[in-house]
């Protein structure tokens, strides 16, 4: 059985029925979108998704921060910037 990583689910049906009601729905929390009771995709907000590659770009610029802490460094004097 696969993970579901949405506190909410629709089936695919309902999405086309009440599609409206549904968007309006996730714009305080990502949907389950299921086909044959199995997750085919996710329904998030536009806020939701921002704030995600928000925090991927986060998470990328530490990994490059963390890689670079022991140096190689060069140095340079005021007059060479």
């Amino acid at each position: 059985m696969e993970a579901i990583h949405a506190d909410m689910t629709v089936s695919v049906t309902e999405l086309k029925r009440n599609f409206a009601s549904v968007l309006a729905t996730a714009q305080n929390t990502p949907i389950a979108v299921l086909n044959h009771n199995k997750p085919e995709a996710y329904l998030l907000s536009a806020r939701h998704y921002q704030n995600l590659m928000e925090m991927l770009e986060d998470l990328h610029d530490k990994r490059i921060v963390e890689e670079r802490i022991d140096g190689p460094f060069v140095e340079v004097s005021f007059d060479e910037l």
